[in-house]
């Protein structure tokens, strides 16, 4: 994100309306709805940890052991239960959607 003087971008009047509530300090204006992005987007750590999760289901269900997953990922064996039942349901879903 990047800061933008208001001088530059908005019309003079609104300008000097904003300044009666916010006069000198930083003022955030989030996107539009439509347009914001969800975590990971921009940086790719979604795709990354969805194949990641991925291959971690594959390995579980080639014979991996939990507890060697969780060391090889670096992951508590909850998580790993946790990753390996939300591929079963995301698995199933596709399934029933076909």
């Amino acid at each position: 994100m990047k800061y933008s003087n208001a001088y530059n971008v908005l019309p003079e009047d609104i300008v000097k309306i904003i300044q009666e509530y916010v006069n000198g300090e930083y003022l955030y204006i989030p996107r539009k709805e439509e347009a914001q992005k969800k975590w990971g987007e921009n940086s790719g750590s979604r795709e990354t940890l969805k194949r990641r999760n991925a291959e971690i289901y594959l390995k579980y269900m080639n014979g991996a052991v939990i507890l060697d997953l969780a060391q090889e990922y670096y992951l508590s064996d909850k998580s790993i239960r946790r990753i390996i039942s939300q591929q079963k349901k995301l698995i199933f879903k596709i399934n029933t959607e076909s």
